[in-house]
């Protein structure tokens, strides 16, 4: 099959629990051509015993690369805690190392609009020039794509973008027809996945998130509207991530994980995104 776009498997897809290696190979044995890493995922390798050096190695041993960075998170708090601090200049560093352009960035707190786009041209500036891509969550204090938008256009950074969620799209209650051609310059990346019909209660609807999202094509979003919205309004994400955060296929082992999310993903774009593939 031809990689016009390489598919990445998210780095929650694979759990926290299996060692650099075994994520690295288990992910190409499946088809995948890029890892996402977070940056817990990397302390964990450098705490068995790796460097950087070495983590490249078996990079290569592969053909792999990491093409996907996460996450900075508490950007906004005015009282940053230290190990958030060292967590963004950590995502920083891997973003240089892995040769990666973007990092993908979150926030779980609510502040005012005018005060998270002060915010965000700061942590814009501290990124150089590397890409901040902002993942709207409906149980985060950005909900939503417009809310994303209106953030970055008021922060008026130059290095930002937005990271659409097929999940987070669906459970913010937002239409397969938001998005217009001057939309599309704001999208950077898209995550693929699927959703049960019956939400979690509103109060946890972030473990939802974290358990319980399915494989493209095995619940009830229209991806096919998805993606043909997407496509019309003429996004050209630099990422396609597979992120499928499902504790009862993790349970069935990380190679049958990978192996099962990589033929969903390629089913479905070869039938409504063929060209990208």
């Amino acid at each position: 099959m031809s990689k016009k776009m390489p598919l990445t498997i998210s780095s929650l897809t694979l759990g926290s629990e299996c060692s650099f290696e075994k994520r690295v190979s288990v992910a190409a044995k499946a088809g995948f051509a890029g890892i996402g890493l977070t940056a817990e995922a990397y302390v964990d390798a450098l705490a068995e015993g790796y460097s950087d050096e070495e983590l490249l190695q078996i990079l290569k041993k592969y053909q792999m690369k990491v093409t996907e960075i996460e996450c900075v998170q508490a950007w906004a708090a005015e009282n940053r805690s230290y190990e958030e601090k060292f967590k963004e200049q950590v995502c920083f560093h891997m973003c240089h190392l892995f040769g990666v352009k973007q990092v993908n960035v979150a926030l779980m707190e609510s502040y005012s609009l005018a005060y998270m786009a002060e915010k965000l041209a700061q942590l814009c500036q501290r990124a150089g020039d590397l890409l901040i891509a902002i993942e709207p969550m409906p149980y985060s204090g950005i909900v939503d794509f417009a809310t994303a938008k209106k953030l970055i256009q008021q922060s008026q950074a130059n290095n930002v973008g937005i990271l659409l969620d097929a999940w987070h799209w669906y459970r913010a209650s937002q239409t397969f027809s938001e998005l217009t051609a001057k939309d599309a310059q704001y999208i950077v990346s898209i995550q693929l996945n699927d959703a049960y019909q019956r939400p979690y209660a509103t109060a946890i609807l972030r473990d939802e998130a974290m358990h319980d999202r399915l494989a493209p094509g095995d619940g009830i979003i229209d991806l096919a509207a998805f993606i043909a919205m997407i496509k019309e309004a003429g996004v050209k994400p630099s990422i396609i991530g597979i992120e499928v955060v499902n504790d009862k296929l993790l349970s069935k082992g990380i190679e049958t994980t990978a192996r099962y999310t990589y033929e969903k993903t390629v089913a479905l774009l070869k039938k409504y995104w063929p060209d990208i593939i």
